[in-house]
């Protein structure tokens, strides 16, 4: 009986054990099932992702373009890098907030354009685009610039523009030696980075809206610039040197504190275009009435303004000299004590009469231009 209980046990524990092993099999290959959805899922995600980027590429001018407007793609995705055919990245307004890391694998990219983006910061990696001539990336939140970036030789266009917080450039950027076109404005900058005016081959540079107080006195170093914006600033003065500038032929200086303009931008024949718009300029000129050109163009332009502007000056500052000169004894007394004999029509009282007002108009004028220090001379002048 004891050996018939036995056999009993015996079998029934053997069949636990493979119904254990049974359902842990099947544990297993469920798992393992599982897995392999999900990884197929990933894949077929990736395919559909991929397959709607490529309906976003184009042919323009012998390059491959992506081009993406409008829509929202906040990052990018890791299968991008089977695009890195493409020549140029266009994407605007999508809410992008990073650069992915892949970038590096589109070695032949030739532009990098995401304006108006939320992209923060610009990866270090972006230094290792030895092709890349334009990178464009206004209208972002970038506060911070690496310093690898001076590592894209070929880089001709960088614009910045529009990112708030940006207030200073590494100064390894000065070997950006093919750099033509920097576009800074509406950031806070202080002043004008030293890199920017080493850059050797700076064609055209916007610094407008920025906080800029001065100009740096060896602005002349930049030979090769002929267009530079620094509008809605708060410059209160520009160097001598700037008239050293042999190729500029753009300058826009409007709304800022400026008072006066140096007397040797005359002298700037290659100046095409300037404007001193909206600054409190010490001098009140009026261009001379003409029929053959519009009066805001004129304005506009600036050029026959500041030419003006700068020969009244000269002749105010030559007036105030000369009634500086003139000796206290009034000339009426002294011809009425030691001049010769007039004739019957030459009366004292017409010389003073024809006298008097001249003397008062050289006061007007001195009050114009506030040169109070000279009134009590005058004025003794007149009295006596």
């Amino acid at each position: 009986m004891v050996g018939v209980v036995s056999s009993v046990k015996a079998l029934w524990e053997t069949r636990i054990r493979r119904l254990q092993e049974d359902e842990d099999e099947q544990r297993r290959k469920s798992t393992r099932g599982g897995a392999t959805g999900r990884l197929g899922v990933g894949v077929w995600e990736d395919r559909a992702v991929l397959a709607r980027l490529r309906k976003k590429l184009q042919t323009e001018d012998g390059r491959l373009v992506l081009r993406i407007e409008q829509e929202e793609w906040k990052m990018l995705p890791d299968c991008l890098v089977q695009l890195s055919q493409v020549h140029e990245w266009q994407i605007h307004r999508t809410g992008l907030q990073k650069i992915p890391h892949c970038i590096t694998s589109f070695q032949n990219l030739l532009v990098l354009d995401l304006s108006r983006n939320g992209v923060t910061e610009i990866p270090k990696q972006i230094g290792k685009l030895p092709q890349l001539r334009e990178l464009l990336l206004s209208c972002n939140r970038i506060q911070f610039v690496p310093e690898e970036l001076s590592c894209c030789e070929s880089l001709e266009r960088l614009e910045l523009a529009m990112n708030r917080d940006l207030d200073q450039l590494p100064d390894q950027l000065r070997n950006l030696k093919k750099l033509q076109h920097l576009d800074l404005s509406m950031n806070d900058f202080p002043a004008v980075p030293d890199c920017v005016v080493a850059l050797p081959a700076l064609q055209w540079l916007d610094m407008g809206g920025n906080g800029l107080r001065r100009l740096p006195e060896d602005i002349h170093r930049m030979e090769t610039l002929h267009t530079l914006w620094l509008q809605r600033n708060r410059l209160e003065k520009l160097p001598e040197n700037i008239s050293r500038m042999k190729s500029l032929d753009t300058l826009v200086l409007s709304c800022n504190l400026l008072t006066d303009i140096p007397p040797l931008m005359e002298d700037m024949s290659n100046l095409r275009f300037v404007n001193f718009r909206d600054n409190p300029l010490s001098l009140d000129v009026t261009l001379p009435c003409t029929e053959t050109k519009d009066e805001d163009d004129r304005e506009m332009f600036g050029r026959e303004f500041m030419q003006t502007y700068i020969r009244e000056a000269r002749k105010r500052a030559s007036a105030v000299l000369h009634m500086h000169r003139v000796p206290r004894q009034s000339p009426v007394i002294a011809a009425s004590s030691s001049s010769p004999r007039r004739l019957p029509h030459e009366t004292p009282t017409l010389t003073k009469r024809i006298r008097r007002p001249r003397i008062k108009e050289s006061l007007t004028q001195l009050l114009d231009v506030k040169m109070i220090i000279f009134t009590s001379c005058s004025l003794s002048f007149i009295d006596g």
